[in-house]
């Protein structure tokens, strides 16, 4: 049975600070500086940025784990200064999903439901644990679970009170990569499927652009950039940001720089000015002396030294044709199909 919950104004920060160390005569270390943001009713944000760019800071700030040194955090219109974190209605999923070991997977589920009538409590418990792959596996203890088990019932656990919000820190950041990128699906979906409005934390964009609705890139406390996914992606804001995506070299354009992706770049067939899988900007060939060549997610990725108009740099590209060696020089081509045009 799809669950769904009711809709209001959502999740409002505005200028919100947050400082750590602060005492008299010592103004103490920003984490978060004036951040203003909006979740609607069942929408999933995510908060990408690197180690200490203050996006925990930030979420632990809505939980009211953590004191607001400025600004406010308000929930359907209602600010929620002085209300203490039992009392905000709100979910929280960490890295660690910090399940009750005496518990089986069915009582952790049902913790949060102390409250209910019994069959209401077992509904619901069955109801979650359908929803997040797991029929069946109520009576089980927690220490038979995989990782990847433990983190659904973590998530199936945090979602039956039914929260107004559900804040998530780097939930899958515990788990090896295959594993995180079909959790990271699964989470979507579940979020969607109960309609839950929802901040999730993470400093991996796939995991971002997989599960979020929108992505607020952090950097140094403050916000960078807010956009749905592909818009991210195809329009970095800066090249800050576009590096942190993971864009490669940045080249000179008329509009500012040429960002080169992942997948911007591509080796030329036998150097004949014809690109492997894309078209080359303005069809001129470059040249790189190859490095290294290596079959990664289905795709051949080859290391070069090239000089693309910034200088010598270590770069990847990519080939559909023949796989040359190490020393090999090759035609260089880029593909926009993989590039974004960023300000200079």
């Amino acid at each position: 049975m799809a669950v769904s919950q009711e809709r209001g104004a959502g999740l409002a920060v505005r200028d919100v600070v947050v400082r750590y160390g602060q005492r008299r005569g010592h103004a103490g270390t920003t984490a978060v500086d004036g951040v203003s943001l909006d979740v609607a009713a069942g929408e999933v944000l995510a908060l990408l940025g690197p180690s200490g760019c203050g996006k925990s800071s930030l979420l632990r700030a809505v939980a009211g784990l953590e004191p607001v040194a400025a600004g406010s955090v308000a929930f359907d219109g209602a600010d929620l200064a002085g209300v203490p974190v039992h009392r905000r209605g709100f979910g929280l999923l960490f890295q660690e999903g910090q399940l009750f070991p005496h518990r089986d997977v069915a009582g952790n589920v049902a913790y949060g439901l102390a409250d209910r009538p019994r069959a209401e409590r077992a509904e619901r418990v069955s109801e979650l644990l359908a929803l997040v792959g797991l029929t069946g596996f109520g009576g089980r203890p927690v220490a038979e679970l995989s990782g990847g088990e433990k983190q659904r019932v973590a998530l199936a656990r945090a979602l039956a009170p039914r929260p107004r919000l559900l804040l998530l820190d780097e939930p899958l950041s515990a788990l090896d990569r295959g594993l995180r990128e079909r959790l990271a699906v699964e989470i979507r979906a579940v979020l969607h499927a109960t309609g839950t409005t929802a901040v999730f934390v993470t400093h991996d964009h796939d995991e971002a652009f997989t599960v979020a609705d929108r992505v607020a890139v952090m950097s140094a406390g403050r916000l960078a950039q807010v956009a749905a996914p592909e818009a991210l992606w195809r329009a970095p804001a800066t090249r800050e940001v576009a590096e942190f995506l993971g864009y490669q070299t940045f080249l000179p354009h008329a509009d500012g720089l040429l960002a080169v992706g992942p997948a911007g770049l591509r080796v030329v067939d036998g150097g004949s000015g014809g690109a492997s899988g894309g078209a080359s900007v303005g069809g001129e060939v470059r040249h790189g002396v190859v490095v290294a060549t290596t079959f990664r997610r289905g795709r051949t990725e080859v290391t070069v030294d090239a000089d693309l108009g910034a200088g010598e740099e270590r770069l990847v590209a990519l080939t559909d044709g023949s796989v040359p060696a190490a020393d090999d020089k090759v035609g260089l081509v880029l593909d926009p199909r993989g590039c974004a045009v960023v300000p200079g």
